[in-house]
């Protein structure tokens, strides 16, 4: 159990290395919230998109995250992203 754990957040880490680099001005984070908070522990545990959607994120983005979502990896990405309500990134702002 312990190394399935591991070994998923190792595999977690290693695949945000691998995402084509974004100039800083086109990412926005906001201050976190109560909220924010919320949207990142539903898009951790429930499903990615369900916090980009509490947060009123672009319909296409929620899409992509849910869709995206079904790569384990992708959970930690999409909660913190819902986390620090990030506005634009890669791949014309969709995560």
């Amino acid at each position: 159990m312990k190394k399935t754990i591991f070994s998923i957040i190792a595999i977690a880490i290693l695949s945000t290395s691998f995402i084509a680099p974004v100039r800083a001005a086109d990412i926005q984070t906001n201050s976190i919230t109560g909220k924010s908070v919320l949207a990142g522990v539903l898009s951790l545990i429930i499903w990615p998109g369900i916090g980009q959607a509490v947060n009123q994120d672009q319909g296409k983005k929620v899409v992509t995250h849910a869709v995206v979502g079904l790569l384990p990896p992708f959970r930690f990405w999409s909660g913190y992203d819902a986390l620090v309500r990030r506005k634009g990134g890669y791949w014309q702002g969709r995560i």
